[in-house]
């Protein structure tokens, strides 16, 4: 089941769902919109390696915006920091920024309950379309969860994105023994 708004005020007024900042305007009928922070980040090397650590280079969007480029992967990250303790958060493109040709998330729009930090977003785009820091950029869709949660996701030893931060955080896979 889909939380409503008045069901997201509730459950950040019990301390279920955190959002920073929070704007009353972003929620809608049943989502919270979330915002493109100033950083961006693209990975240093062209031949990227799931076994290997690939090290990124972080960046700020300027005043001007910046033109993302298509064949390019970016990560960026939320304005916002969120923390869900009783609830699946998923992050969704919005729909005006997919008509911009731009995807906010190649396979991570689930979280997982117990997730704290500011969601990395994987973006690529179809054309060169320029974005700014601040603008609408997702959607979190909160989920009620059937059952007790054994392991919250920000007490698993296996968690991979734990550390706070503010910038987009690059691929943990290597992390992985496979």
């Amino acid at each position: 089941m889909i939380l409503t708004d008045t069901a997201i005020l509730e459950a950040i007024e019990k301390g279920e769902i955190v959002i920073t900042p929070f704007k009353r305007e972003a929620l809608g009928t049943n989502s919270y919109d979330v915002h493109l922070s100033p950083y961006l980040a693209t990975y240093v090397d062209e031949l990227l390696d799931a076994r290997k650590h690939n090290e990124i280079e972080h960046f700020e969007i300027p005043e001007e915006g910046y033109v993302l480029e298509p064949t390019k992967t970016y990560l960026g990250s939320t304005l916002e920091y969120t923390e869900t303790h009783k609830h699946v958060p998923f992050l969704e493109g919005k729909s005006s920024v997919g008509r911009l040709g731009i995807d906010i998330h190649a396979t991570a729009g689930k979280g997982d309950v117990g997730f704290c930090n500011h969601w990395t977003l994987e973006i690529s785009v179809a054309q060169q379309v320029r974005v700014y820091a601040g603008m609408p950029i997702g959607q979190l869709i909160y989920f009620n969860v059937e059952g007790e949660v054994e392991t919250l996701y920000n007490s698993k030893r296996s968690a991979k994105y734990t550390i706070r931060s503010p910038r987009p955080m690059e691929s943990m896979m290597w992390k992985n023994a496979f």
